[in-house]
């Protein structure tokens, strides 16, 4: 099975109207400003996985600013995932900072069939994750909720692109080991994240903490697979393709061509991902 651990959906009231929502929100703004960053709707998402061989794929949310433009973008991810069960698996945005309000999104994406939440965006929505107040009550429902948190992570080094912020490797170390219970998904290698890993203690607070691959053909060489496999474990990752960005296709190859061992190309491509997201409990 191969499972897509990261891509987005967009409605099509959003694509066409993308001006008015780069206008409203700062987050959607850094993503798409440029007309030529891509945005597609679930029909082209499932045209791609049936082009790409995909089975399944997670759809991600962004992380609006705007606690009222995470309703309204999740509800067209829910209605999509409802509309092609078994093929998408739905994650919602949250606005930590709504309070109650983001605890209510929670509960209504859980009741719905959300597997998670994502993509955060901590630095862009203005959320500190060392903020107790904030993030204890979020975190709680997430757990609660059997709920995977997956968060956009920057390198800290490195060229510039659209979307690169601050939220590195450093700036999640802390809110690991306050939530060890916590299912923590760090995008895009986790910016580096697996490298500390070789630190003992590093490694004991990376538990339940997996990294995905989305875009990593903009970002590294082939090899970093091999890589993060030495460094944290081959269970620890998740492929992802960051659709529209980039095809699946593109991604796929790159694992394949590496000559890996079978059993570990499975768990990267799919295994990882049915047992992080309790599939086979379906």
């Amino acid at each position: 099975m191969i499972i897509d651990f990261h891509t987005h959906i967009f409605s099509p009231k959003i694509i066409s109207g993308r001006g008015h929502y780069v206008a409203a929100d700062p987050v959607f703004a850094c993503l798409y400003s440029n007309p030529k960053a891509k945005l597609g709707t679930a029909e082209e998402l499932i045209s791609e996985m049936d082009a790409c061989g995909v089975d399944k794929s997670v759809v991600l949310n962004i992380g609006w600013s705007s606690h009222d433009l995470c309703v309204e973008s999740n509800d067209y991810i829910l209605e999509s995932a409802a509309k092609y069960p078994g093929r998408l698996i739905p994650f919602i945005a949250i606005q930590p900072l709504a309070g109650q309000n983001a605890i209510s999104e929670i509960e209504r994406g859980a009741r719905s069939g959300a597997r998670g939440i994502g993509e955060l965006r901590p630095d862009v929505q203005g959320v500190d994750l060392d903020e107790t107040a904030i993030m204890s009550p979020f975190v709680e429902s997430l757990v609660s909720n059997n709920l995977i948190l997956l968060s956009h992570v920057d390198e800290p080094v490195g060229h510039t692109y659209p979307g690169k912020g601050k939220a590195t490797p450093a700036s999640f170390y802390s809110f690991i080991k306050d939530y060890p219970d916590l299912k923590l998904v760090l995008a895009h290698w986790g910016g580096g994240m697996p490298f500390y890993s070789l630190m003992p203690e590093v490694h004991r607070a990376l538990k339940n903490v997996w990294f995905d691959s989305a875009a990593s053909p903009l970002l590294y060489q082939p090899s970093v697979y091999r890589h993060v496999a030495e460094l944290s474990g081959v269970d620890k990752i998740l492929y992802g393709s960051d659709w529209p960005l980039l095809s699946p296709q593109r991604g796929l190859a790159e694992v394949r061509s590496l000559g890996l061992p079978e059993n570990s190309l499975d768990k990267i491509i799919g295994g990882n991902a049915v047992s992080v997201l309790g599939l086979g409990n379906d």
